[in-house]
């Protein structure tokens, strides 16, 4: 029903470039938000790649947000800036605003930046990656649109207020942790809606706190706060979701207390007259050099020593391996280089729909 086809890496990324490009996106800025789609789909987060391509694209044609991305400095000192992305390209003013913030980190030792009006970004993790790559720690967190229920409620209040961390090591690779603080999110509703997979109980609950695990009753419950994701740790207080409701709320705190910013349901992407209007998302990052602290090789081996330590532990029954964070993306770059990246029947046609919408050619082999 949803037969995958694998298509090569680069074809992929240049179709995304045109797509942004064709809208309207200046070439290197179109450029930057193809590189960190195209980051998710090669870390094997299918989610947040070439699959949520026609969410900027829809967001683009409804107005709601600028292809062209004017950011203004409203504050800045030796190590901070208060940043407003005028509800312009996410990764843009996503890269952007890290770079400052390692910049800072660079010569101050640490560099943190509060972003307001800024649009979705992608993976949260690609952001601090960018800081392990140069030898920094990096952290970035960012608000969304109600999505999440409070503990002990079954209205959304928060978004699913990602957390993503990275540092470098000496394995080969950095630790990256990138996660929600909701058990799912709605990218992965998505991708099951495509696959017409149902969703486990116990991960989106309706008014009356019960289970849903029909994908587009979920999406379209989503639309219409008839549905929640649960924090993570779960519904109530015996597997401690409260601990994934306080982490959504530190997200929420630090996206829109720093800025001045809008937060919970003022991200909904509607005015009081109910039209349709920018998300007005938050956006915190922080970059911290490790040489203004310890010597990077140092560092890297004591991080290596603690990734190594974990993956060494003893393994429960049936299990051969240990994880850490940003180890299984990390090989699933390789593999998706070599094999493709897989595209549904569904996802396909969306991308078809955009190419003829925009009389794009050369793609027709692939899409």
């Amino acid at each position: 029903m949803n037969d995958i086809q694998y298509i090569p890496v680069d074809p992929v990324q240049r179709f995304m470039i045109d797509v942004f490009k064709a809208l309207g996106t200046p070439p290197g800025e179109a450029e930057i938000c193809a590189d960190v789609l195209i980051a998710s789909d090669l870390r094997g987060i299918e989610s947040h790649g070439i699959a949520r391509l026609k969410y900027y694209y829809d967001r683009i044609q409804a107005g709601v947000q600028s292809v062209e991305t004017e950011i203004e400095v409203v504050n800045e000192t030796e190590t901070t800036a208060v940043l407003d992305g005028h509800d312009g390209m996410g990764q843009v003013i996503a890269y952007r605003a890290m770079r400052l913030a390692m910049e800072k980190a660079r010569q101050y030792g640490t560099g943190a930046v509060a972003v307001r009006n800024g649009t979705h970004f992608g993976i949260a993790g690609y952001y601090p990656l960018m800081a392990a790559e140069e030898g920094m720690i990096g952290l970035c967190v960012t608000n969304a649109r109600p999505a999440q229920a409070p503990t002990f409620g079954t209205e959304p209040m928060l978004g699913t207020n990602p957390i993503a961390f990275a540092a470098p090591s000496d394995m080969g690779f950095p630790f990256c942790l990138d996660a929600a603080t909701s058990i799912s999110q709605r990218g992965k509703i998505e991708v099951a809606a495509r696959a017409g997979k149902p969703v486990p109980e116990g991960v989106i609950i309706d008014p009356q706190g019960q289970s849903l695990t029909d994908p587009e009753q979920i999406l379209a419950g989503l639309g219409r706060a008839t549905a929640a994701f649960l924090p993570l740790g779960g519904a109530g207080e015996e597997l401690a979701g409260y601990k994934g409701y306080g982490l959504a709320t530190v997200v929420e705190i630090l996206s829109a207390s720093l800025c001045g910013g809008a937060f919970m349901k003022d991200l909904l992407g509607f005015a009081p007259d109910g039209s349709r209007r920018p998300y007005m998302l938050g956006h915190f990052f922080l970059a911290i050099d490790i040489e203004h602290f310890i010597p990077l090789e140092t560092s890297q081996r004591v991080t290596g020593s603690i990734m190594r330590s974990l993956q060494a532990s003893r393994k429960a029954p049936g299990q051969d391996r240990i994880y850490v964070a940003g180890e299984k993306e990390h090989e699933m770059v390789e593999i998706v280089r070599q094999a493709g990246i897989p595209v549904n029947a569904n996802l396909r046609r969306e991308l078809q729909a955009m190419r003829d919408e925009l009389g794009m050619e050369g793609y027709e082999a692939y899409f």
